[in-house]
């Protein structure tokens, strides 16, 4: 059973009404930890960037935008930003910026979609509607992977190196959620809470993850088969240099 607990913060002084509050917003902020890590990045470091944190309001819903954007750069043979949420409905370009070509695609859950071969210095686009997890990877290239995160809040945040994190929210009651890749959905569930906003800026206790049971599975081509030990962008594309 999903474990969620009420947190509720009142102005210190006098009755306030979330009827009121409604007309104006507030900082929401507060603070990631990851624990339980085989990383160096985590454990060393304290590297605790990447989780997102999402704010669903209890009470409505959104249409989708008409004409938001967001990127996802290929460059170095990477996928920059490797976490990026966005509100379903948005609209992700993929940029080359690389002198190869790329074929980001993904066929994990959410929404399954392929942008084709194409060229350096050329660009794709999708326009993703439906909320979930999508975990993104090039099909010439099997150590770029990414997520695209489709929300169906405009409300969330990223959070930094240090695990901070800070959104601007209007006042109302929402349902306050957490995304690691590497945390089980287990793991991640039992940390759904909600939560009333009814001050101008407030502070939530720190949420704390464990990665422990996470594990890397990995991935084939758009084929459904294993990359080619072998490829190689030369070989493949006479003429491209890297």
């Amino acid at each position: 059973m999903i474990l969620r607990s009420l947190i509720f913060f009142s102005l210190a002084t006098g009755a306030f009404s979330l009827a009121t509050a409604a007309a104006w917003s507030a900082t929401l902020s507060g603070k990631v930890v990851l624990r339980d890590s085989h990383l160096d990045a985590v454990n060393k470091q304290m590297d605790f960037s990447g989780v997102v944190v999402s704010a669903q309001p209890v009470d409505r819903l959104f249409t989708q935008p008409g004409a938001a954007h967001a990127t996802m750069l290929q460059k170095a043979k990477m996928f920059t930003p490797h976490i990026l949420p966005v509100l379903a409905g948005t609209i992700v370009d993929f940029p080359n910026a690389d002198p190869i070509f790329h074929n980001a695609f993904s066929s994990y859950s959410g929404q399954i979609f392929d942008v084709g071969l194409y060229a350096p210095g050329t660009s794709r686009s999708v326009r993703f509607t439906r909320p979930g997890v999508l975990r993104v990877f090039c099909n010439i290239h099997p150590a770029m992977s990414a997520i695209i995160l489709v929300l169906n809040t405009p409300y969330f945040a990223r959070t930094g190196r240090n695990g901070s994190f800070e959104m601007d929210i209007p006042a109302g009651e929402y349902e306050l959620t957490v995304f690691h890749e590497r945390a089980t959905e287990k793991e991640l569930a039992s940390l759904t809470q909600r939560v009333v906003v009814s001050e101008p800026a407030l502070l939530i206790p720190p949420i704390t993850i464990s990665e422990a049971g996470y594990l890397v599975a990995p991935h084939k081509n758009k084929y459904g088969h294993d990359y080619s030990p072998s490829s190689d962008d030369l070989v493949i594309y006479p003429g491209v240099g890297r």
